[in-house]
């Protein structure tokens, strides 16, 4: 565990910041909740440092920089993600899961809903599976397929991060995988790239909703985009 000046790692700090920002994450990561969370992300952390350098599975190289961008950044849509699903259904999929982001940081965090991890490149899905049975995590599982192949009608909430630019057919794809009432959630940076991807598929869109998530030491804009389908309550 590798701490900042002796004291908190960026991990336990920054998940701090994130509970003093929002009741539903200090419920779930917070309190009584840390001895559980905590050494899990934190051994996830350690998983991914272990492979990153064979898989390539994250741009960062560097320990403070793969928590701050790629778990912190997981986890700040978190209360939105959980106020959500209680709409919906507790059935998430993670599409493009590549090294499980943010797939498994939400999954240790939401231990109520069950998260497929869909992948379609055979090393990562293989590195999930492990990652998995190293993190004993019972509501997640992989599904190494293409997004266009998985079961229709079947989730509550669809996450993707670093994945492709919305388009029509990409829209189309992961609208099918929706239950009814379900929705897009789609982790993006800078609001006015946001603006523009959604110009191109707004006649494919019922509505959708742009939710700032500041991410712990991140001078960067982060946003979560919940999109749902024409028809969609």
């Amino acid at each position: 565990m590798k701490t900042r000046n002796g004291g908190a790692t960026v991990l336990e700090e920054g998940i701090a910041l994130l509970c003093r920002g929002d009741g539903d994450i200090q419920e779930l990561l917070g309190g009584g909740n840390t001895g559980r969370t905590l050494p899990l992300l934190n051994k996830y952390v350690e998983v991914i440092e272990r492979f990153n350098p064979s898989l390539s599975l994250v741009s960062a190289t560097e320990h403070r920089e793969l928590v701050i961008r790629h778990i912190l950044d997981s986890l700040a849509p978190l209360g939105v993600l959980r106020r959500l699903v209680r709409l919906t259904s507790l059935q998430v999929a993670d599409v493009g899961s590549g090294a499980g982001l943010p797939g498994i940081p939400l999954a240790i965090a939401l231990p109520d809903c069950f998260f497929t991890l869909i992948e379609r490149k055979t090393r990562r899905a293989e590195f999930l599976r492990n990652t998995l049975s190293v993190l004993g995590l019972p509501n997640a599982a992989v599904e190494e397929r293409e997004m266009e192949k998985a079961p229709r009608f079947r989730f509550g909430i669809i996450t993707f991060r670093a994945f492709r630019p919305l388009e029509p057919a990409i829209l189309k794809r992961l609208f099918r995988l929706l239950v009814s009432g379900g929705a897009l959630a789609a982790y993006k940076g800078r609001q006015e790239k946001i603006a523009a991807e959604m110009r191109d598929v707004s006649d494919l869109i019922g509505s959708w909703e742009v939710i700032p998530c500041p991410v712990p030491f991140l001078d960067e804009e982060r946003h979560l985009v919940i999109i749902r389908p024409i028809g969609s309550m």
